[in-house]
């Protein structure tokens, strides 16, 4: 009854943002497309007084991440709304740039934070086909459409080229980062390698500034009448009626892959 006695104060309202799982486009993932819809009802109703992203990604798309972590940015200053993530098994790589798009990251002791760096991985299936009798056949207009085959013998310049796209995707997350935390940041040299660190080691490099959870944090701030809103990702029809099963399956050994890269 509450609600209907115009003269009683409401509790606060915190939007709760969880951002789970790889970062990638496409129908599994965390993107941006698909995340659009909730980052902008979080913001935009109940009037809350804060944002919390519940962050818990290995990583994934450097451009996902950003254009992501940007819509963040924008409807914190919009909205004059502080925003802070917290870290739950991993914010790693795209993770943590998502993370960086709140004005404060509070991680689990446990937590793996960092990944500051960028991964390129595949397979060579040339030695596999030629085994099979199979003839490998690309005709291109433009020298670089085949630009590293699987199917051909890796090409010296190609790795060049590669590496020369990774480096600068490198500099535009590490600018994110410094961007983002500012003095902060320790001057550790392997600070941005793509190495990881843990809960309160993550803080004592600037990565992070506490160690602590989303209810405690919140009710500490805001007082304990504070109420929670959760948002998530509504699935789509072809997810929902599982229309999509190859491509989901795929998803899930990529998925996989990338949490394993971490012990998780």
């Amino acid at each position: 009854m509450k609600r209907f006695v115009p003269f009683l104060k409401k509790p606060p309202v915190v939007s709760v943002i969880r951002l789970n799982g790889m970062i990638a486009s496409g129908q599994r993932g965390l993107n941006d497309a698909g995340t659009a819809e909730m980052i902008e009802r979080a913001f935009r109703k109940g009037k809350p007084v804060a944002i919390a992203l519940a962050i818990n990604s290995p990583g994934g798309s450097p451009a996902q991440s950003s254009l992501i972590a940007a819509r963040i940015r924008r409807l914190a200053e919009e909205k004059k709304l502080p925003v802070t993530a917290f870290v739950e098994d991993a914010a790693a790589s795209g993770g943590y740039w998502l993370a960086c798009a709140a004005d404060d990251i509070i991680v689990d002791a446990n937590s793996i934070v960092g990944s500051i760096g960028v991964i390129s991985a595949s397979f060579g299936l040339h030695e596999a086909i030629s085994r099979l009798g199979v003839e490998r056949r690309v005709h291109t207009a433009g020298q670089s459409k085949s630009f590293l085959d699987p199917f051909r013998p890796e090409k010296e310049e190609d790795v060049t080229r590669l590496r020369e796209l990774q480096d600068e995707i490198h500099r535009n997350f590490i600018a994110h980062v410094q961007s983002r935390r500012g003095d902060r940041l320790t001057k550790e040299p392997d600070l941005f390698t793509g190495d990881v660190w843990i809960g309160q080691r993550s803080v004592e490099m600037g990565l992070a500034d506490n160690v602590g959870h989303l209810a405690a944090t919140m009710k500490e701030r805001h007082g304990d009448s504070v109420k929670f809103v959760n948002h998530g990702p509504r699935r789509n029809l072809l997810r929902r009626f599982g229309l999509s099963m190859a491509s989901s399956v795929a998803a899930e050994v990529e998925e996989r892959a990338l949490w394993a890269r971490y012990g998780l």
